[in-house]
């Protein structure tokens, strides 16, 4: 265990050469991803397929030896076991029911009633931790609750968080109440997932940023500490990243905050002004522009080995920015690879 560089890093400890992973590294861009999800016939059965999302999960590592792997699931699979209607629909991504009114947060499942329905989920966890190298350290997730609630209260994604940002001012009970049962239900998830084989987890509120002055602390910052206070009760020795996406400045400090063991960049922050305000607080994951893994060439190259060689003075996990996109090239992923293990020496 000890011997896993992933782990390594978010106990604190700079290595020569930084461990990586890729956010959404099982996916689109890859055919064999591809071929797996026709076999399960849409995403949400992908998802609730233990043996397939355990399959797609491990193809990264088959191709390029992550130094983790990341469990194939989704966000919304929380609203889905607290008894939301979720679809996807092709092309255009998550339809949900809404959650606007004080019956319709009062109709949510208790937090405590999620894993019958998230149970496949939890075997996916176990099936990884049997068959992925031992070399490999095997992270979990959630959704944020902001993030989460943005589809719940708006039924898709949007822009702006638009319908999310209303109720919040138009009735902040019925807000907190969706936030509330939400923060419960992530602490349930993520706690389950530890027990079934998870070694690190991660919090993804991919629309931090939209949150701003008070309502960052209230609903980005505070749910973040809830959440991971409690799992540190439950498992003291299980690492946690915490990614407030476009968070800018209140990436500063964010670590110490809310407990978590690793803050994760996105591409809008430079790496240096992280290195010198963000990572003099612990280990830092990021922040190569997912843009990089479709135009590739030198431009990656350099890029690439400027936030290896910004972050080299601390604990850094080297990742995208934000998720890899459907129309990356799988050699430019090797590239970006091949760069980290062989540039960061350079």
């Amino acid at each position: 265990m000890k011997d896993k560089l992933i782990l390594r890093a978010l106990a604190g400890e700079t290595l020569p050469v930084p461990p990586i992973w890729m956010m959404r590294q099982a996916g689109r861009y890859l055919p064999e991803y591809r071929a797996t999800r026709a076999e399960a016939g849409d995403f949400l059965s992908l998802c609730y397929n233990p043996e397939l999302a355990a399959e797609v999960t491990l193809q990264p590592i088959r191709r390029y030896g992550f130094d983790a792997a990341i469990l194939f699931a989704d966000i919304l699979l929380i609203p889905d076991a607290l008894g939301m209607d979720l679809w996807f629909v092709t092309g255009e991504g998550p339809r949900l029911s809404t959650v606007t009114t004080a019956e319709e947060a009062a109709a949510l499942k208790p937090a405590d009633s999620i894993h019958e329905h998230l149970a496949p989920v939890y075997e996916t966890v176990r099936i990884l931790s049997r068959e992925l190298p031992e070399e490999t350290t095997l992270i979990g997730f959630a959704g944020a609750p902001w993030t989460v609630a943005t589809y719940m209260i708006a039924g898709q994604g949007t822009k702006d968080q638009g319908p999310a940002h209303a109720l919040k001012a138009e009735n902040r009970p019925v807000f907190e109440a969706v936030m509330d049962r939400v923060t419960e239900a992530t602490i349930e998830y993520l706690s389950a997932q530890i027990e079934a084989g998870a070694e690190v987890v991660k919090l993804f509120d991919s629309w931090a940023g939209s949150l701003k002055g008070q309502d960052f602390d209230d609903y980005a910052l505070a749910p973040a500490k809830r959440i991971i206070a409690a799992l540190k009760a439950r498992h003291p020795d299980t690492p946690i990243i915490a990614f407030p996406r476009e968070a800018g400045e209140r990436y500063v400090g964010f670590a110490k905050a809310t407990g978590a063991d690793c803050v994760a960049l996105d591409n809008s922050v430079d790496a240096e002004w992280a290195a010198e305000h963000v990572q003099v607080d612990g280990c830092v994951q990021g922040n190569l522009a997912s843009s990089h893994m479709v135009t590739g060439g030198q431009a990656l190259i350099d890029e690439t080995r400027a936030i290896v060689r910004a972050f080299s003075k601390g604990p850094h996990i080297f990742n995208l920015g934000h998720g890899i996109t459907p129309d990356a090239d799988p050699e430019n992923v090797q590239l970006m690879i091949d760069t980290v293990r062989e540039g960061a020496k350079g």
